[in-house]
């Protein structure tokens, strides 16, 4: 098994759909700039009422990716 060093960093996804949707609405954007990401953790979760009902849905995750070897 190779030796990995990861990088964590905080994302914040949100969606009308989901809870779900919100992660993958995060993951999905980062991955079109950041390579190697490996593993997600959920840090809260909290969203939107209005009208007495949930509007919107918002996640915080921390998100660990490996860095390259040089």
């Amino acid at each position: 098994m190779q030796d990995h060093t990861y990088k964590i960093m905080e994302l914040v996804g949100s969606s009308e759909k989901s809870i779900e949707d919100a992660i993958q609405n995060a993951i999905t954007r980062a991955n079109a700039t950041i390579r190697g990401m490996r593993w997600f953790e959920i840090v809260q979760t909290r969203g939107h009422i209005e009208n007495g009902r949930v509007n919107h849905y918002q996640v915080v995750m921390k998100v660990g990716f490996t860095l390259e070897h040089v």
